[in-house]
């Protein structure tokens, strides 16, 4: 596996792999890599004849009193993982190769609607700087297809969004998430987790479950829904950001009609937020 942390090195080895014809895929990471990340890399393997990934802790999406400084920074150990996964290229920049001009100056790129709500509103410019960093990585990588996972599910869809409106030629492949035996989501925050707070922290997929079956079972006041859910992890000892149902196509307020539903949450335990969705199927009322 080769690893290159400039963007000029970068595309002097994908230039070289399209010349060829072949295909590359893109996974772009923050990096303290977990199976769920390996997931992304085994789909993108099967997608492409080479994968690049990225290793990049994006100042821009983290606010002022969130996680940045120390979230986790494990390169070396994320590296041995991407090599024994088939990685063909590890691209590592620093934040002054992507932020050349530094971060209050640079261009951002911003999806309206879907930025500002749910995640969007609990963390209040975060999307902008996702959205940025992905723009930025697209067009360093210029990668024919790239995965994400489905646990960030507000954040798929704002790429989505983002490749279709700017008519960029990349195939958005999504990857369900990948859970721990009791139904924990995995994620890069879950090892803040103190030993009684990863004991509690399969309740919020098992609030979702109950809330798909009360749907399941013909419940349509959603507001009611989402209040109990709420109350069910404060229960459990969360902080809930919000606990809603979507439409999953583009995360409106769903129609009594609407029948491709997501339960989304995010909530706080300790000093660690969780996020998770679930994805339901109702009966066709007509």
């Amino acid at each position: 596996m080769q690893t290159v942390q400039t963007i000029p090195h970068l595309r002097s080895t994908v230039d070289q792999w399209r010349a060829r014809r072949e295909r590359v895929a893109f996974v772009p990471t923050l990096g303290n890599l977990h199976e769920g990340h390996l997931q992304l890399v085994k789909c993108a393997a099967h997608a492409a004849d080479r994968v690049v990934v990225s290793v990049f802790v994006n100042p821009l999406q983290f606010g002022p009193h969130e996680d940045f400084a120390a979230y986790p920074r494990t390169l070396k150990q994320d590296s041995l993982k991407l090599a024994e996964s088939g990685v063909h290229l590890l691209f590592a920049p620093g934040v002054e190769e992507l932020y050349p001009f530094g971060i209050g100056d640079t261009v951002r790129v911003e999806v309206p609607a879907l930025s500002d709500i749910l995640c969007g509103a609990a963390r209040p410019g975060h999307f902008v700087g996702v959205a940025t960093v992905v723009a930025k990585l697209f067009n360093a990588v210029r990668p024919h297809v790239a995965v994400f996972g489905e646990k960030d599910y507000q954040q798929l869809l704002v790429v989505r969004r983002l490749v279709a409106d700017l008519c960029l030629p990349i195939e958005i492949l999504a990857v369900p998430t990948v859970r721990e035996a009791d139904g924990l989501a995995l994620s890069s925050r879950n090892h803040y987790l103190s030993p009684e707070e990863r004991a509690r922290a399969p309740a919020l997929y098992q609030t979702l479950q109950w809330l798909a079956g009360q749907l399941g079972a013909g419940t349509r006041d959603f507001a009611v829904l989402e209040t109990q859910a709420a109350g069910m992890l404060r229960e459990s000892g969360f902080r809930p950001d919000y606990v809603a149902v979507r439409r999953a196509t583009d995360l409106a307020v769903p129609q009594t009609a609407d029948t491709k539903l997501l339960i989304l949450a995010a909530a706080s335990l300790g000093s660690t937020r969780l996020i998770d969705n679930l994805a339901v199927t109702l009966k066709d009322v007509a």
